[in-house]
């Protein structure tokens, strides 16, 4: 029986089933389907080292040029799929390219082909650390903004110092110290070689108003950090 003539249960044809029945059941099905995954992740494997050996032939490590999308795309002609799933067919096999080549090839290569020396592994790394840093800077953020007291005159601040409950200053302070610690885990995201390569002129002058912006801003607040403030 293939795969498509398998039938899919209904509740009543197991309803009466032990509950011993149903655990064996159900493990069959998913160890069934986990050998059926790791066929699938295997054959896709060997389709993308497939695409790189005829984009060696054609000379197009880009996969870019008519004569090979053509042979490409007479590989996945006539599979009967709906569209959607020969689509992420497709891109999971793109993703096996872009590793395969990366290995097969010298940063040189690389360069001179126009692609770029990470692999989709790398940039699905790095993309999942920009995420959680950019998460933490929301999640610090209005920790912040929740945690800060309201602005007091200074003749309201005299009057009701130490009304301040304690614990509330203390998450402030902390709160403020976690913002900085995220700002700077932010900056240090900054590629030196995206700024230096591929950043256009324009680019890299408006990246320069931002930094010089956040110096100004920076250097007001270390001048509350540097001196001893006034309580009075």
């Amino acid at each position: 029986m293939s795969l498509d003539d398998l039938p899919t249960l209904q509740l009543d044809d197991i309803r009466q089933e032990s509950e011993g029945a149903l655990v064996a059941r159900g493990a069959a099905y998913a160890k069934e389907y986990a050998a059926i995954q790791g066929k699938a992740t295997t054959l896709l494997k060997n389709l993308a080292i497939t695409q790189v050996a005829l984009r060696i032939k054609y000379d197009d490590m880009r996969g870019q040029s008519g004569a090979y999308r053509a042979v490409v795309a007479d590989m996945y002609a006539g599979l009967g799929l709906p569209e959607e799933r020969v689509d992420q067919m497709q891109a999971t096999v793109r993703y096996h390219i872009g590793n395969l080549i990366r290995r097969h090839m010298t940063p040189r290569e690389l360069e001179a082909a126009g692609l770029r020396k990470d692999t989709p592994i790398e940039r699905q790394r790095d993309e999942r650390a920009a995420r959680a840093i950019v998460l933490q800077a929301h999640k610090a953020t209005v920790a912040v903004e929740e945690s800060t007291p309201p602005p007091r005159s200074r003749k309201n601040a005299a009057d009701e110092e130490g009304t301040e409950p304690a614990g509330h200053v203390v998450k402030a302070t902390a709160d403020h110290l976690r913002l900085a610690e995220v700002a700077l885990n932010m900056l240090g995201k900054f590629d030196r070689n995206v700024i230096k390569t591929h950043m256009t002129d324009g680019q890299r002058a408006k990246l320069d108003r931002e930094l010089r912006q956040m110096e100004r801003e920076i250097l007001r607040l270390r001048k509350l950090t540097q001196k001893p403030i006034s309580k009075g």
